[in-house]
């Protein structure tokens, strides 16, 4: 597995400390992105928390997924929570590391006691003495938040004093953008009431060792879920029960459990569990199984592939404004483009860690995650793959029918209503529930160039 190393640098480490009237969680930050350029600790925000507890809560079940490998459960190292600011709230982010489960605490205007946030993404130190502080908060005792320096370490720093070197997986880059796209063709499919989610989530099995329990299927039924073996109409997939154990973190505050995800099909699927809690939400959002990370679902491959789509993306990018909510349709105004290539657009802005989306909302978000994303691009198995088989002239096009040389064995990739299927194991064992397959990918590359070669008078590639 290809990684590079995350530098983090804070100017001192985040604490929970006792405050005239209350309080102070200060949250300490390691470089990241403004509206004024890059920053080495930006702050975002300091005021109160309408729900301390909920919101301590929520913090620690973020940090215990980034912490978490729920496939193959060794020790390793887990990189610190990311912190978006989008004027109206704050988002908290994570991955676990084995790249099957995506976590995110939204604290909204309404549990920041109405205040505004400032704007940019950073990530925060979510050390050991801080979780052990914030897990023995029982009360609602008035709560400070401060994320970013306060006024005093702005003036007298001299330099960072902690310093954290984690590894940074390729794939896990990869998984931000998968979820993302994932999450976009998500439904709401079910909601529970505070009594009836807390049943049901207690009641849900819990992992032992290594071994995953797979895949189960719930069917809402009045006010609950009622778990079926199969799925069956109307069913939602919960792929690896065990994986939502963060969420119980939550559970006392918690006002009702929502669902998201797709039609029921024959196979499991991903899914987002969301609890809503005083002023905020705490989601969840799972792989279609423990032992497949988002980084293999294919999903953002046929944007990274089209030229199109990174012209369009550049200049999506410079329309965004840190916006909690963007719609496509605005944008595309804005950029004079047709609706799907800004949505294109956003899928490939989308594995830069640029955007991600709000299953609640059902919007995509602005953010510039703080490390090179731009690695999940370049070593990108499949979309290599392709673009060494389009390089190496193994791609010869006959009207809707194209011949791909792979090592000695040659396949053959049909085209249909824009859809492209192929003749290699890939395409027989995933039917493209898990994106293209790489010679399918190096068709889509090589018929591109076709057409721009036409358009422009050149020659073919």
């Amino acid at each position: 597995m290809t990684r590079s190393t995350q530098a983090l640098a804070y100017s001192r480490p985040s604490a929970l400390a006792t405050a005239p009237g209350g309080r102070l969680l200060g949250l300490e930050t390691s470089g990241g992105v403004t509206p004024l350029g890059a920053e080495a600790h930006p702050g975002f925000f300091s005021g109160l928390l309408t729900s301390p507890r909920a919101a301590a809560r929520g913090l620690l079940a973020v940090a215990d997924v980034a912490g978490a490998r729920y496939y193959q459960r060794v020790p390793g190292s887990s990189l610190d929570p990311v912190v978006t600011g989008n004027g109206d709230r704050l988002r908290f982010e994570s991955f676990s590391g084995c790249c099957g489960v995506y976590a995110r605490l939204d604290v909204l205007r309404e549990g920041l006691d109405g205040a505004d946030t400032g704007h940019g993404t950073t990530n925060v130190d979510v050390n050991n003495p801080l979780r052990e502080a914030l897990s023995r908060m029982t009360g609602d005792d008035p709560l400070h938040l401060r994320v970013g320096p306060d006024e005093m370490t702005v003036t007298t720093l001299d330099g960072p004093v902690v310093e954290k070197k984690v590894p940074l997986p390729d794939r896990w880059l990869r998984g931000f953008a998968e979820a993302q796209v994932i999450s976009a063709g998500f439904d709401l499919r079910a909601e529970l009431p505070a009594a009836e989610a807390v049943r049901f989530l207690r009641a849900l099995p819990r992992g032992s060792g290594t071994a995953s329990r797979g895949a189960m299927w719930v069917v809402p039924t009045g006010r609950t879920l009622r778990p079926t073996t199969r799925p069956v109409r109307g069913a939602v997939c919960l792929p690896g029960p065990e994986r939502l154990a963060a969420l119980q973190r939550v559970l006392r505050d918690a006002t009702a459990l929502r669902v998201y995800g797709p039609p029921a099909g024959g196979v499991a699927v991903s899914s987002a569990w969301e609890v809503v809690l005083p002023g905020m939400r705490l989601t969840l959002t799972l792989s279609p199984d423990a032992a497949r990370g988002f980084s293999g679902e294919g999903g953002v491959l046929e944007a990274l592939a089209t030229e199109e789509a990174a012209r369009d993306a550049e200049l999506v990018s410079v329309l965004l404004a840190w916006e909690p909510r963007i719609d496509p349709a605005e944008l595309a105004v804005e950029a004079g483009l047709p609706v799907g290539r800004v949505r294109a657009a956003l899928v490939r802005l989308g594995t830069a860690g640029r955007v991600g989306y709000d299953v609640a909302d059902a919007a995509y978000f602005h953010r510039e995650l703080p490390y090179d994303a731009s690695r999940a691009e370049r070593h990108n198995p499949r979309l290599v793959a392709a673009r060494a088989l389009l390089d190496a002239g193994a791609v010869v096009l006959t009207g809707d029918l194209a011949r791909v040389a792979s090592g000695e064995r040659h396949y053959q990739v049909r085209e249909s209503g824009g859809a492209l299927s192929c003749t290699c194991r890939w395409w027989a064992d995933h039917r493209g529930a898990r994106g293209p397959c790489k010679h399918a990918l190096a068709v889509r590359m090589a018929r591109r160039d076709t057409v721009l070669a036409t358009l422009t008078g050149g020659g073919a590639r």
